[in-house]
């Protein structure tokens, strides 16, 4: 799937970039004061809640969350919003094991500079539905 809007060009290539395991090209997607908030808000892996900011921090969260994991991501809609941004309905099935899989709803927000690269990524899903799926 193609698009013109380059913020829904962008949420479509990180998707493609993230489950093809190419870390150099979706971290070439984003700007380099970029910020990822995944999920917005506190998280395990985002205690204080401020996110992911610029190149160094982007990678540590590839290595972190995205590299090690086994994740389908499908997004179902996309809605471009002004010449920057987009709003994205998708769903991630990560694979834990081969008994344990977790699906994740959510909508990210994307914004984009004049080159089309990411300066924000807001990913909103619900953690407490992800315990419950970990039985935690």
């Amino acid at each position: 799937m193609t698009h013109s809007h380059p913020a829904i060009k962008a949420h479509l290539t990180s998707i493609n970039c993230a489950q093809n395991g190419e870390k150099e090209n979706w971290l070439a997607l984003f700007a380099d004061d970029a910020i990822l908030h995944d999920p917005v808000g506190p998280s395990p892996h985002d205690p204080t809640g401020e996110g992911f900011r610029g190149k160094a921090q982007l990678e540590a969260f590839w290595d972190t969350m995205i590299g090690p994991s086994n994740t389908q991501i499908v997004s179902h809609q996309q809605i471009a919003s002004g010449p920057h941004d987009c709003a994205c309905i998708a769903t991630a099935t990560n694979t834990l094991s081969e008994d344990l899989s977790i699906t994740i709803e959510m909508v990210v927000a994307y914004r984009v500079n004049d080159a089309g690269l990411i300066t924000s990524l807001r990913a909103f899903w619900d953690q407490e539905a992800i315990s419950k799926q970990l039985g935690l």
